[in-house]
C-alpha cells in the first residue's frame, strides 16, 4: 500500500506505524508513534 503524506505532516510521522483496523467499533486507521509525547485513547491523535 502506498501512503501519500504532505511534507509538513511527514516530520511528525517519521518512525510511526500506521495500521488499518476493521472491528465491531468500525473501520479506522490507528497511528502508533514512538515519538509522540501524548496520545488519545482512540489512537488517531497524538502530540509530538
Amino acid at each position: 500500500v502506498t501512503l501519500l503524506i504532505d511534507p509538513m505532516s511527514y516530520q511528525y510521522l517519521v518512525g510511526a506505524e500506521i495500521d488499518y483496523q476493521d472491528n465491531l467499533e468500525g473501520a479506522q486507521f490507528v497511528i502508533k508513534n514512538p515519538n509522540a509525547t501524548t496520545t488519545c485513547g482512540c489512537g488517531s491523535s497524538f502530540s509530538a
